[in-house]
């Protein structure tokens, strides 16, 4: 079902325009890198105060107030083009190794976060000045710069095809992480 609309929607006019477009499709992909280099960023310089590694001197509420704003803008820009590039190709990501865990990942560090904001970082006031975070606040900085890493390495791997379903014979493994259906099936 959801591959049928997948294979749907990545057949809509919109979405063969933008991937066989000479030059929207590199803008929106570019975007998305610079986009994401914003993000990724701050949030590793929030991240490395987090676990008390760099700027251990800045309060972390004067640290997180001027970074978070520019923090906010790389995650939209970069949310909406990376869906634009997903709308390009939709079946072809869907069944990406790599994809598959970057979106697991995405998700992982959005639980973080939330974690983060919802715990430590409400009694951020009690501990702004210290050099070393309360250890919750340094798990979440190390999930989190992990959790980056990760997202920043597999999105760079989905360009190879190294796993698309359309490459067989593939390990059983592939086929399975990747949803991929064989006439073994």
């Amino acid at each position: 079902m959801i591959q049928r609309f997948l294979g749907w929607l990545g057949e809509t006019p919109w979405s063969v325009a933008l991937l066989e477009s000479l030059y929207v499709w590199p803008l929106v992909e570019s975007t998305h890198v610079l986009a994401l280099g914003l993000f990724v960023g701050t949030t590793v310089m929030m991240d490395l105060r987090l676990v008390g590694v760099a700027f251990r001197k800045v309060p972390v509420q004067a640290f997180t107030g001027r970074l978070l704003p520019w923090t906010h803008i790389g995650f939209v820009v970069m949310a909406v083009t990376g869906l634009l590039l997903f709308y390009s190709q939709p079946l072809r990501y869907y069944h990406n190794v790599f994809f598959r865990v970057k979106v697991l990942v995405l998700i992982a560090a959005g639980i973080n976060a939330f974690i983060f904001h919802r715990g430590a970082q409400r009694r951020a006031a009690e501990w702004a000045d210290d050099a070393m975070p309360p250890r919750a606040a340094r798990a979440a900085g190390a999930v989190s710069l992990a959790a980056w890493t990760v997202v920043v390495v597999t999105g760079r791997l989905i360009a190879y095809n190294w796993f698309d379903c359309d490459l067989q014979p593939q390990p059983d493994w592939v086929n399975w992480a990747a949803g991929c259906a064989t006439g073994s099936e």
